[in-house]
């Protein structure tokens, strides 16, 4: 049983001992206040564990990191960012959003061949993503799935909720779809943060054993801040790992 299943039964347990009991009508009002408030950090917060499993880190015993980015892929800057990977000799994961794979299927078999992997950021990453009913969100990861399966012959496992938002209806999806929900523990804020200064200071103060950071391939903030900051991680003794030896989890069916 998950922590929303636990906590929920808990409540309503409490809820009828309270009315059997009683209860004035603001403490029933505070216990389902607290019960929201609750709700609300468990599906904001992707670490929370709250609705679903999700990984969040890596192995933590060396200074091995993985480095993510979200949203794309971006025609203008993915391939300066893959250009700069292979370079640097730095492996990365890209989650894709389905509707933005249309022509840009040779960018993603260049990132595969690279080495890179690719997994699933929903098709439509839309703003209301996380109100669809279990089987949309289903259909949408089938969907994603289908097309990078066309595109590369491999069927991803690895799933990003989008926005980090996680809930019951998700958690069933990604269940029946039999993938892995990959979170971060190193969360960039580059859609927020335009100063590079600002931006490679924060993920490095961040860095730390397994840690797995969030970019999005569609930011040029990031672009200019790479080679700063693989080059800082090393000097700090981290290597640059990919997601899959980082946690241990094959990245595809």
């Amino acid at each position: 049983m998950n922590s929303f299943r636990a906590i929920t039964l808990f409540v309503i347990l409490l809820l009828a001992a309270g009315l059997v009991g009683g209860w004035q009508w603001y403490n029933i009002v505070l216990l389902l206040f607290g019960y929201s408030i609750l709700l609300f950090w468990g599906s904001y917060r992707v670490d929370s564990q709250f609705f679903m499993p999700v990984i969040c880190q890596g192995d933590k015993s060396g200074k091995k990191i993985a480095i993510t980015f979200d949203d794309g892929p971006d025609s203008t800057l993915t391939p300066q960012v893959l250009d700069l990977l292979r370079k640097e000799k730095v492996p990365a994961t890209f989650f894709v959003i389905g509707n933005k794979l249309n022509g840009q299927e040779a960018l993603l078999q260049r990132a595969h061949t690279e080495g890179h992997i690719i997994g699933n950021h929903s098709f439509s990453h839309a703003p209301l993503f996380d109100l669809y009913s279990s089987k949309r969100m289903q259909q949408e990861l089938a969907e994603v799935n289908a097309q990078l399966f066309y595109i590369l012959h491999n069927r991803p496992r690895f799933f990003r909720p989008p926005y980090g938002v996680t809930n019951p209806n998700l958690a069933k999806a990604v269940r029946r779809t039999g993938m892995k929900a990959i979170g971060w523990n190193v969360r960039s804020l580059d859609t927020v943060t335009p100063d590079d200064d600002k931006l490679f200071e924060r993920v490095m103060r961040s860095l730390q054993p397994g840690a797995i950071l969030l970019f999005h391939d569609t930011m040029p903030v990031t672009l200019r801040i790479l080679p700063q900051l693989i080059a800082g991680a090393r000097e700090l003794g981290y290597e640059w790992t990919s997601l899959d030896k980082l946690i241990n989890e094959a990245p595809y069916e």
